[in-house]
């Protein structure tokens, strides 16, 4: 090994550290909040979960699939077509967020995950009139109105909450097919992330990426969460847009811009998608300069989801200004954001892996050097872009304290385009190892819960 190779394995390790030590100080320091003020709601802080050792059905599996991924996938992934590759990505990311999930069974692991009563299943029959329910909404978010929205309903706008309601309409009823829904689609959130790399970086790194992303220990959190949802609407968005501008397709343009309203109206938060999206256009201002003729579609399909709610009569900046008196009437009034805007980013280490840790390190150095001569030439600085605009956007999020505590689940379609940074390691078997073995730990040490 040449001594730049040790070097720089010394500094990821470095990185690797700080993000351990970061995890053992939010666990401490949070767990002696907890103990003393009972101010994080939380039971095993940063995580919203509880110690409870145990194994499902789903434990066989896991480390099965787990094992044949670390030993066969960087190789595989290699040398599959891109078009095999996928829907092999998909189908692995599946099965992983599923036997995960079996690892707390059938009913605790995914049937009742949105049945509860913060879910989006308690208020079906509240939206048999949905131009009723819609011009309604806003009148039930705060805690103190009547028949108040359960707090996932209030704190999402309604797209959330119709997404379950049209599953039941066609006969999807029932938690199961709710949470098969979140799993099944959020799992195509990988396959957007490796079609954007591929657009504006290169093959090669999305190829790299593929494993990491598959087995991201946010897997845990992804079976079953609505968040997973909206994580792969957001990710599709941004993929099509990176689609557009490099193919310079107007229907992918349109496309794009209508998955990036029905992602605002997913989630407020995600109106953060912005920054990764300006990332995208930046890294393809040629494809725009040569056709700008493609902002128009953009715009045009932006529009349609914004213009069909408000007409509707749901008003979606009176629902967040809503949103925040409830947020701060609720435990979010009551977290302390002096704790939770460092330890969020503990919960950020825990969903992506240490592995993680390591590719950011190589990120930013990918953004300070912009050298050509490296392995993929300027692919790797690009990909370096992409993942720094969406860590400014966790951050942002992070500051704007409207997100303290849950970020594990919350901050889901962020994370995935951290995975990404993971290409850039060398020796990719021994830091999957690494994110398996956290994923399984997590998954069997703890009972998440939201």
């Amino acid at each position: 090994m040449t001594r730049s190779l040790r070097r720089d394995l010394r500094r990821d390790l470095y990185a690797v550290g700080a993000a351990a030590l970061l995890v053992t100080a939010a666990v401490l320091v949070g767990r002696h909040i907890q103990d003393t003020s009972r101010t994080l709601f939380v039971d095993w802080p940063p995580l919203l979960a509880s110690w409870g050792p145990h194994l499902g059905p789903g434990t066989p599996a896991a480390v099965l699939l787990a094992i044949a991924t670390v030993a066969y996938g960087p190789t595989l992934v290699a040398r599959l077509p891109w078009r095999t590759l996928l829907p092999v990505t998909w189908a692995a990311a599946t099965a992983w967020i599923f036997s995960l999930a079996l690892v707390d069974g059938w009913d605790r692991g995914i049937a009742r995950r949105l049945t509860t009563r913060y879910e989006y299943l308690q208020v079906i029959d509240r939206f048999d009139d949905i131009p009723a329910a819609l011009r309604d909404f806003t009148q039930h978010i705060l805690l103190d109105s009547p028949d108040n929205w359960p707090a996932h309903i209030a704190g999402h706008p309604p797209a959330a909450t119709l997404t379950f309601v049209l599953l039941d309409r066609i006969g999807l009823r029932g938690g199961g097919w709710a949470g098969m829904w979140c799993i099944t689609v959020g799992a195509t959130a990988c396959v957007a992330v490796l079609v954007t790399i591929r657009a504006l970086a290169d093959e090669t790194l999305a190829r790299r990426a593929a494993p990491f992303l598959v087995l991201a220990p946010a897997a845990v959190w992804m079976g079953t969460s609505a968040d997973a949802y909206f994580a792969a609407v957001a990710g599709w968005a941004v993929a099509l847009l990176a689609l557009a501008v490099t193919r310079r397709s107007l229907s992918w343009a349109g496309a794009s811009g209508l998955l990036f309203g029905l992602t605002c109206y997913l989630s407020y938060g995600l109106t953060l998608i912005a920054l990764i999206a300006a990332a995208v256009l930046l890294l393809g201002r040629h494809g725009i300069r040569e056709r700008p003729v493609l902002l128009m579609p953009l715009l045009a399909g932006l529009a349609v989801v914004p213009a069909a709610f408000t007409l509707a009569g749901f008003d979606w900046w009176e629902a967040y200004r809503l949103l925040v008196t409830r947020y701060h009437q609720g435990a979010g009034g009551i977290r302390p954001y002096g704790y939770w805007v460092w330890a969020n980013l503990a919960c950020t280490v825990l969903i992506t892996g240490l592995a993680t840790a390591a590719g950011l390190r190589r990120t930013g150095a990918a953004l300070l050097s912009r050298r050509a001569d490296t392995p993929h030439g300027a692919a790797e600085p690009r990909l370096a872009f992409l993942v720094s605009a969406a860590l400014l956007a966790l951050l942002v999020a992070d500051l704007s304290g409207m997100s303290k505590a849950e970020t594990e689940r919350i901050w889901l379609p962020f994370a995935l385009w951290l995975l990404p940074s993971c290409a850039l390691l060398p020796h990719p078997r021994a830091w999957l190892i690494g994110q398996v073995v956290l994923a399984l730990l997590l998954n069997h040490l703890l009972l998440t819960g939201w």
